[in-house]
């Protein structure tokens, strides 16, 4: 079947996931124990009948399954609902928070890709090599250590004693230089640069450990093909071998890993923006739990379901321009 033929399946096999998810998330906030009426009039002078009036005027005292149906025919018109504690449109909350995750999700991506791959090459090429074991070293001390402890332990050293770099916040590049007193854009340029780098780094480093292990697994597999050794026995040069030959078969698990550790950035972005006290998606998703407010946690949950999906639909297309093998065959 054709691109568009297959993106639009898988698009319409992502409807049941994403309507399993709608429910289960529905139903877990909903059961979760404590009243959200009460912690929104905390602090304030409440008798039943205003708790009662607060709960009729958004719904709270409906069946759950009322309430569902009711948010699902919202969500489908494009309306995500209204946080009761905040006062305002989901959609809205979200528009404002969602910036900044994305922003450090997508620069712990790139930086993952741009160090990894090369690595994870010349540790293949350098197979037993010296530089080969520190990878290996590097590469399981990344997947072992937690990307919070890693982001406290950097703030620590190119904050607190070098003074480098900054320990918090970001500088959004979409913001004009005179909302944070730069001169010029290219203060502002050095300035985003220099706030992101720390938890680009401390958010970046499991994936960059996890996608160096394979490339360079994958890498040592390639080169050890037969298609190589027909190449070199015809005189071809090893930089073109690598290059044309090996690197691009390689490249699949890297997609796949890429694709489906959406989910792990956008889960670990939540405590880096703790640590690093940045005002992202994650943390608005953590004060939308301690609160239980239901219509901005499954407006949330739905945008980071709803990302992963793409994310996961993307890398299948992606499979195709990467290796001629791979066709849009038909239905699974």
């Amino acid at each position: 079947m054709g691109l568009l033929r297959y993106t639009t399946y898988r698009f319409l096999q992502a409807i049941p996931v994403l309507i399993g998810i709608s429910i289960l998330t529905f139903v877990l906030a909903n059961l979760t124990p404590g009243d959200p009426v009460r912690l929104m009039l905390q602090g304030v002078e409440a008798d039943q009948e205003m708790i009662e009036q607060v709960e009729a005027r958004y719904g709270l005292d409906r069946p759950m399954h009322e309430r569902y149906l009711d948010y699902m025919a919202g969500l489908v018109q494009g309306d995500m609902g209204h946080s009761f504690h905040r006062n305002q449109d989901v959609a809205s909350l979200i528009a404002s928070r969602i910036g900044p995750t994305l922003l450090l999700v997508l620069s712990a991506y790139a930086f993952a890709l741009v160090t990894s791959i090369p690595l994870g090459i010349i540790a293949a090429k350098r197979r037993n090599e010296p530089f080969d074991h520190v990878s290996r070293i590097v590469a399981l001390l990344g997947v072992s250590t937690p990307s919070f402890w890693i982001g406290i332990m950097l703030i620590l050293i190119f904050a607190v004693q070098l003074g480098w770099l900054p320990s918090a916040d970001l500088v959004y590049p979409w913001w004009s230089p005179e909302v944070y007193g730069h001169d010029g854009y290219l203060e502002h340029f050095v300035e985003t640069i220099r706030h992101l780098v720390l938890p680009m780094i401390a958010l970046g480093t499991l994936q960059m450990a996890t996608l160096m292990r394979v490339e360079r697994t994958q890498m040592i597999e390639s080169l050890q093909g037969e298609y190589v050794k027909l190449a070199r026995a015809y005189g071809v040069p090893e930089r073109t071998i690598l290059r044309k030959h090996a690197f691009q078969v390689a490249q699949l698990p890297i997609i796949t890993i890429v694709g489906l550790n959406l989910s792990t950035a956008l889960g670990g972005a939540v405590l880096i923006e703790f640590v690093f006290n940045i005002n992202g998606l994650g943390r608005l998703f953590y004060e939308a739990i301690i609160q239980l407010d239901y219509q901005l946690i499954m407006g949330i949950t739905m945008i980071i379901a709803t990302m992963f999906v793409i994310g996961v639909i993307i890398t299948d297309i992606a499979y195709a321009y990467i290796d001629p093998r791979v066709t849009y065959g038909e239905a699974e």
